[in-house]
């Protein structure tokens, strides 16, 4: 027997032992996710223990070395583990923005200090964090960012603004590019990481098509941020950001896997009921969902060719925005279809029946997929440049 399926055995028992019957079943809404963070809440125990038992593992962030509290698995080990969950249809222990984004890019980047410091109160949920990249006049193109730091010896005193900061209202912690040098664009830009209730910081949210507000303005009137917190070299945040963004706009791709609810067959058969052989009873729909099927299965195929070959260091950058790219589409598809499976019950806006009206409100909500993370175009852009070596215009 291989290292790698003795160590899928064991991951299999343990998984079956630890993880428990409740974190097992499909998530009905985001509201049933951890998302950490001082004022977080767990919805039940057995929510708590799965996060105590992976986070003990250090199956929290399985690759991540095991001094900041990650397993050091390797790619392939990590990769069993991640498919032992969806086979035992097990809940991701934590969602976290900065875990997927700002842990790898601290690993990279940051000090020892740093790492020590931050990494480890993600893996446990103990901090949420959010995002200061985009600016009102500053989204696309992002190196154009007017938000100032200036030095004043021993911190930096910050003013500015930035917008579509997602929840910037709950975050505890936000991790922010700043202009430090306003003689070059892009070499001018630093990277910082400060708490949210450091004086001078304030939000606003953002309403949304959807209702909800995961959105917000965040300002910034004289916020002191110690020295310690600038994540590498001052005015070189530009390379940082650029490897962050590598890394959400992986994760955001990953909604095009989205696991752990119900498939969409079977979510049409409730609705639309079954033909004599148990088939969904709308030929139509059937194909639709048989086509999406495909497209999933083909992006996760290269999704995790991409992952392996990315943490291999054999990656091209640009891959991230193929990845980026087609899960967003995908995940519209999804929830097009889910629209479609509910029938007039995915109508509904208020309705206890409804849960709030979830199903239409995530769909309203997945056109942000395309815009958030760098706008399709832009990631077309990049394919066309840095994949295919197509010339500019």
């Amino acid at each position: 027997m291989s290292d790698h399926e003795t160590f899928r055995q064991e991951t299999r028992a343990w998984l079956e032992t630890n993880c428990p019957p409740e974190m097992r079943q499909p998530i009905r809404s985001e509201d049933e996710l951890f998302w950490g963070g001082r004022r977080a809440s767990y919805i039940s125990a057995a929510q708590r223990i799965w996060l105590d038992r992976m986070a003990e593992k250090g199956w929290i962030a399985p690759d991540w070395p095991k001094e900041y509290g990650g397993a050091g698995l390797s790619p392939e080990e990590t990769n069993i583990l991640q498919t032992e969950m969806g086979r035992l249809g097990c809940r991701p222990p934590l969602s976290s923005f900065g875990l997927a984004t700002l842990g790898p890019t601290l690993l990279k980047y940051g000090t020892e200090e740093q790492k020590r410091e931050h990494l480890p109160k993600m893996l446990r949920g103990e901090i949420l964090w959010c995002q200061g990249y985009s600016e009102p006049g500053a989204g696309s193109d992002l190196a154009s960012l007017a938000t100032r730091a200036e030095d004043k010896g021993d911190h930096f005193l910050v003013n500015g603004q930035k917008i579509w900061t997602s929840g910037a209202d709950k975050a505890d912690w936000i991790f922010c590019l700043v202009r430090t040098d306003t003689s070059s664009k892009h070499n001018g830009i630093s990277f910082l990481l400060f708490d949210m209730e450091t004086p001078g910081v304030s939000t606003k949210l953002i309403k949304l098509i959807s209702g909800y507000s995961p959105f917000c303005e965040t300002f910034f009137d004289n916020v002191k941020v110690p020295k310690k917190n600038l994540v590498g070299e001052l005015n070189k945040g530009w390379d940082v950001a650029k490897y962050l963004l590598s890394h959400e706009r992986e994760s955001i791709s990953g909604e095009g896997l989205e696991t752990g609810q119900l498939s969409l067959g079977e979510m049409a058969k409730r609705t639309i009921g079954t033909e004599p052989g148990g088939r969904l009873d709308d030929p139509v729909l059937r194909a639709r969902i048989a086509l999406f099927e495909v497209r999933a299965q083909a992006f996760r195929a290269m999704s995790e060719r991409f992952v392996d070959e990315l943490k291999h260091e054999r990656g091209h950058p640009a891959q991230a925005s193929i990845m980026k790219y087609f899960g967003t589409e995908l995940n519209k598809q999804r929830h097009e279809l889910i629209m479609d499976a509910r029938g007039m019950d995915a109508l509904e806006w208020e309705s206890e029946r409804s849960r709030g009206g979830a199903d239409a409100r995530a769909w309203l909500r997945t056109k942000a997929n395309s815009i958030e993370g760098g706008t399709s175009e832009v990631q077309l852009n990049i394919i066309a440049k840095r994949i295919l070596q197509l010339p500019g215009a």
